[in-house]
């Protein structure tokens, strides 16, 4: 499990795993289309650029990071990341605390490897939910919850969050 496919244009290698703090190189490749803003509840993130272009959004804020360039985006922090120029682009990544992010690493590859790409919302919130504690999607919370129930066959009444 060294290689990690997240999508089908990002790839991490995993160099350091630890409870307080896992180290992957990640390559962003052309032509991907930009992930949904998220967020990290419970980790920090650290990235290094280490080649291409790294297009980032931040909240009030649009970079684009080369070589030598440093982001710290703190938990919480709603961002998106992927390439902005024509070369692959890459970066060393640190997350701390390690936390489930291997897990869900590991689950994206899993979904990539079975199906050649994510599945579509319906199918992908149940992993989203179980994963909350990682990774965030940007927006109500309850449409990701209540979209996991119906992706898991679970469309009986629901529960009332009253």
């Amino acid at each position: 499990m060294n290689q990690l496919i997240l999508t089908p244009h990002e790839t991490v290698t995993v160099v350091e795993h630890a409870p307080e703090r896992l180290v992957v190189d990640v390559t962003y490749v052309p032509g991907g289309k930009q992930p949904p803003a998220h967020f990290h509840p419970e980790q920090d993130e650290h990235f290094e650029i280490t080649g291409g272009i790294v297009g980032v959004k931040l909240p009030g804020e649009r970079l684009e990071l080369e070589r030598g360039a440093v982001l710290e985006i703190p938990r919480g922090t709603p961002h998106v990341l992927w390439n902005a120029g024509t070369e692959p682009a890459t970066a060393r990544w640190t997350t701390t605390p390690a936390g489930r992010t291997l897990d869900w690493f590991a689950k994206l590859d899993a979904l990539n490897r079975e199906h050649g790409k994510l599945p579509g919302l319906l199918a992908f919130a149940p992993v989203l939910v179980e994963f909350e504690d990682v990774f965030r999607v940007v927006g109500p919370q309850f449409v990701i919850r209540t979209l996991a129930r119906f992706g898991r066959g679970e469309g009986a009444a629901l529960e009332s969050t009253a």
